[in-house]
């Protein structure tokens, strides 16, 4: 089957629309969402990238606030609370030793050059709350509610550098849908490696958001680009998600 068999299908949806999602791949067939195999993934939900404070606010602001990729994020922790998802947060830290870093890429160096995702040490929090790398604050109360999964920070883009796998497969989980920032870095990098690691994907659209360049160029248009190719399923709103089910064994 060739690439063509990625194409969206322009057959009529199933009645059962509510419950399923049709993904863009005839291969993928029909992604089914239910508690025992589905959790929430999030990228990097910290103030460096999502508030007006942030270090990063110049580059992001403007796709954040087009997407309302905050509002659409807190759509989704909201109905994985309530439903009883479990959500697994990838966190992005420096501390003051990665500053011994031989070499860099650009954004890495941007990054170590604006402070970005700066942390005082790895068991040391001081100067921790309200900084660039602490949680956007209406995120709080899902983060810190004692079940959420926060994983070791990934240190480059992926998830290669973490324990975020582990934690997935620990818990018996398969599917996955995924937000976060930014939507050409750290989350196509999950994505990547999240699918060459077996996980079915679905990435809600409008739950990420990405820096716009005037050399570079526009991330978030960029990204959408692979994941139509890459991911199980993409969609727009988190309320094109299918009814989150509460099967239980």
């Amino acid at each position: 089957m060739g690439w063509h068999a990625c194409l969206p299908s322009r057959r009529k949806p199933a009645k059962s629309r509510s419950d399923l999602i049709r993904c863009t791949s005839r291969e993928a067939g029909m992604m089914k969402f239910n508690r025992l195999d589905t959790a929430v993934v999030f990228i990097d939900p910290q103030n460096d990238v999502l508030s007006e404070n942030g270090a990063n606010w110049a580059a992001v602001g403007a796709s954040v606030a087009e997407n309302g990729t905050v509002e659409n994020m807190e759509r989704i922790f909201k109905a994985a609370r309530d439903k009883n998802y479990l959500v697994f947060i990838s966190p992005h830290y420096f501390y003051p030793t990665d500053r011994t870093w031989k070499f860099n890429g650009p954004l890495e160096s941007d990054e170590f050059r604006t402070g970005t995702f700066a942390r005082s040490g790895p068991l040391n929090l001081a100067g921790f709350t309200n900084s660039g790398a602490d949680w956007l604050d209406r995120f709080k109360p899902y983060i810190e509610d004692g079940r959420t999964i926060i994983v070791s920070p990934h240190k480059v883009f992926g998830p290669q550098t973490n324990d975020l796998v582990l934690q997935l497969r620990k818990r018996g989980i398969s599917k996955i849908i995924l937000g976060g920032m930014l939507a050409n870095m750290c989350v196509e990098s999950h994505l990547r490696e999240l699918l060459e690691q077996g996980f079915e994907v679905t990435v809600v659209r409008d739950a990420v958001a990405g820096p716009r360049h005037p050399d570079w160029g526009d991330g978030y248009k960029a990204a959408l680009v692979n994941y139509r190719f890459l991911a199980h399923a993409v969609l727009r709103r988190p309320k094109s998600l299918p009814r989150w089910t509460e099967n239980r064994e």
